[in-house]
């Protein structure tokens, strides 16, 4: 449990704990968004839309941060489609389908606004009917954007409503 995790007012102040090794190399987060290679991803959704990809070299993991020489890991941002409660809990619908990346689910995280809520465990819906979760905010809304790491190079087109994107493109 971190600090954030019992004060959420303090995402005002400082980010979400993330894991570096899941994240490309130098990658650092502010409390509204993730900035890989001195590129904001909030930037990227404004150049491209949403869902897009940003491909960098990945870490070598253990090494406190060491750039892998042969290595990628790439960001997915999307956005937020529908989110729900009911019986079966909270529920996202994202506007990318990531069943053929290997999403890091545990580092999906909130951009865009610092939220001061607690954090609840959300299903999130996928057209390839695997059950992910992820602990995120409770006050998510159609809109919002999220980023997640992926391990690998996303170089297969990012499924979207409005059509495909492919490494930002």
């Amino acid at each position: 449990m971190t600090l954030t995790t019992i004060l959420p007012s303090l995402r005002r102040s400082i980010p979400d704990p993330f894991v570096p090794d899941r994240w490309p190399a130098h990658t650092h987060l502010s409390t509204t968004d993730v900035i890989v290679d001195d590129v904001p991803m909030l930037r990227l959704v404004e150049q491209c839309g949403t869902p897009c990809v940003h491909s960098a070299t990945a870490v070598i993991p253990g090494t406190g941060g060491c750039p892998s020489p042969v290595e990628q890991t790439s960001v997915v941002v999307m956005r937020v489609v529908a989110a729900a409660f009911d019986e079966d809990g909270h529920h996202l619908t994202l506007d990318a389908c990531l069943s053929g990346a290997e999403a890091c689910w545990s580092e999906l995280r909130l951009i865009g606004r610092a939220s001061t809520t607690h954090t609840v465990s959300f299903r999130i819906d996928s057209e390839a009917g695997t059950d992910q979760r992820a602990l995120l905010p409770r006050d998510l809304a159609p809109g919002d954007l999220l980023a997640v790491p992926c391990r690998g190079e996303v170089t297969q087109a990012v499924g979207s409503a409005s059509g495909f994107i492919q490494n930002g493109e």
